[in-house]
């Protein structure tokens, strides 16, 4: 992955090992918690995490030990000699992060969603040599990712990072978060030099499949990961779901496997090639297609105009999603995808026959 590393060289700086990798418990929850965990990961990953604060969705729910927990990581850092990263989400978290010296910043999801406290951490943060990550929204916003990135940029923060750790939906998944891996790509395509960093803790909500999620990450060039992880998950303060144990965490790196990135293999090229040739001019029918449809969607929308009738046939669309979802099957596609497919098209053609009926109206 060190040929993406450009951006201030901050990752090469951290010799970081490869895959890059930020880890720790979810919370800090006593000091021999968190030497304990540091002392059986030293070594193996690149930064040490732990949280201090901990925003919770409702109240009542273990928000951090607060300030006293970063005398417990200066400890971890004396005795371990591992950098240290921490949440923060106000200008006053800034402030006792740079005096407790910890290493490396994250701006979290809920933080991320509100550019007036990311404008605070960005003017607390001003000219910052430290490495400052920002996590994605919590919802699926593009722009409130980038324009958290550009705040920082404007204040003149050089070690960026951004953090990938999926997206609420009131969809039931197999998810904590869904990954929406293609706003990851979008992302870094705008940002192609500030390293990428996958979240399979918060994406999985389970420690089962994180492994799993990691590797997906690694495979689409992601240049390193966070994975939380617990002496004692099982009776960790949050979260306890997603944490995995040192054990674990080391086995799991272990496993995961960094693909070839520059491919000279004349045959494997050629090959490739064809592949993609093949589809391309699917892609060219699949849209001739849908272009086909969206014909007939139209002359749809001309007979409701003239009958009166609702754009919205809901029963109608029902009979199409769950028609498609078991087609779909036959064709070896995911019923997660067929449904967000169909979902796409379906609201472009209620988009074109709520404009054919209302047509002069507005």
């Amino acid at each position: 992955m060190n040929n993406k590393v450009s951006f201030n060289n901050w990752l090469t700086d951290l010799n970081a090992e490869q895959p890059f990798v930020i880890a720790g418990p979810c919370s800090a929850e006593t000091p021999e918690q968190v030497l304990e965990i540091a002392h059986a990961i030293k070594g193996n990953v690149s930064v040490f995490r732990a949280g201090i604060w901990k925003p919770r969705t409702r109240p009542g729910g273990f928000e951090g030990v607060g300030a006293i927990g970063l005398k417990w990581l200066q400890q971890v850092k004396k005795e371990t000699g591992m950098l240290l990263a921490i949440e923060v989400a106000t200008a006053e978290h800034v402030r006792l992060a740079l005096e407790y010296d910890i290493d490396v910043l994250w701006i979290g999801a809920r933080t991320t969603v509100n550019p007036f406290a990311v404008q605070e951490i960005a003017d607390a943060l001003q000219n910052t040599h430290k490495v400052v990550l920002i996590k994605n929204p919590v919802n699926p916003d593009l722009s409130l990712w980038i324009g958290g990135v550009e705040r920082l940029q404007n204040a003149g923060i050089k070690k960026l990072g951004l953090v990938h750790r999926g997206f609420s939906t009131y969809e039931k998944t197999n998810y904590r978060n869904v990954p929406e891996w293609q706003i990851a790509i979008d992302i870094k395509e705008k940002f192609p030099h500030i390293p990428l960093i996958c979240d399979p803790s918060h994406i999985t909500g389970n420690r089962s499949k994180v492994e799993e999620v990691a590797q997906q990450a690694l495979d689409l060039h992601f240049d390193g990961l966070m994975i939380e992880t617990h002496n004692h998950p099982d009776e960790a303060w949050s979260d306890a779901a997603q944490q995995v144990t040192p054990e674990q965490l080391l086995d799991i790196m272990g496993r995961l496997q960094i693909r070839d990135v520059n491919q000279t293999d004349h045959e494997f090229n050629i090959k490739l090639e064809t592949y993609r040739e093949r589809i391309d001019k699917l892609d060219t029918s699949m849209l001739k297609i849908l272009g086909e449809r969206m014909l007939i969607v139209d002359e749809i929308g001309h007979i409701k105009r003239e009958q009166n009738a609702l754009v919205l046939q809901i029963e109608r669309w029902r009979e199409v999603l769950n028609k498609m979802k078991t087609e779909g099957r036959q064709f070896r596609l995911g019923e997660d995808f067929v449904t967000s497919l169909y979902k796409a098209i379906h609201q472009e053609s209620i988009d074109r026959q709520d404009k054919i009926i209302n047509k002069n109206k507005f």
